[in-house]
């Protein structure tokens, strides 16, 4: 470690939350539990803090917020629309897989973007290619592959690159 980066806790948030667990689950304010919260708030974070990666920032909070209200709305609705396809004929279901491509580069952002279709009733992320260049996606109900690619892109990928600006 570089003696310009030398920090006594280098993740302060982590440190506390450390302490104060280890107190918590202990149910004791003792010197030897204080003494070893401490020491464990300082030790923990030095041994994992070469093991974290940069993560994007959120650039627009608000989009970020209007996000998630908008995936609140779609699971909601995906699920009356999942509720009606099961309950009437089955050979009415046209089940299918699909490839989208991604533009986001991020790999918070892929992870949110295929979280975000796995929550949604209906469709489920089976796969991220190596590359991270395409998400494989199954759909319950596929009428038209290109209608739920473009779906995806402009409703989720869009904002989720707005957001974290990549």
């Amino acid at each position: 470690m570089k003696p310009s980066t030398f920090r006594l806790l280098p993740m302060p948030f982590h440190s506390l939350l450390l302490f104060t667990i280890w107190l918590l689950l202990n149910n004791s304010l003792s010197a030897g539990h204080l003494l070893l919260a401490t020491i464990l708030a300082i030790i923990i974070p030095w041994g994992v803090n070469s093991m974290t990666t940069d993560r994007p920032r959120i650039q627009k909070p608000m989009l970020a917020i209007s996000y998630l209200f908008l995936v609140l709305r779609d699971i909601l609705s995906a699920n009356f629309t999942v509720a009606l396809l099961v309950i009437g004929p089955v050979k009415k279901l046209n089940p299918g897989f699909i490839a989208v491509p991604l533009d986001i580069t991020s790999e918070l952002g892929i992870t949110l973007l295929a979280s975000t279709v796995s929550l949604t009733p209906g469709t489920v992320s089976a796969d991220i290619s190596e590359d991270q260049k395409w998400l494989y996606i199954h759909a319950l109900h596929l009428e038209s592959s290109e209608a739920l690619i473009a779906e995806i892109k402009s409703r989720y990928e869009a904002p989720l690159k707005e957001i974290f600006g990549c």
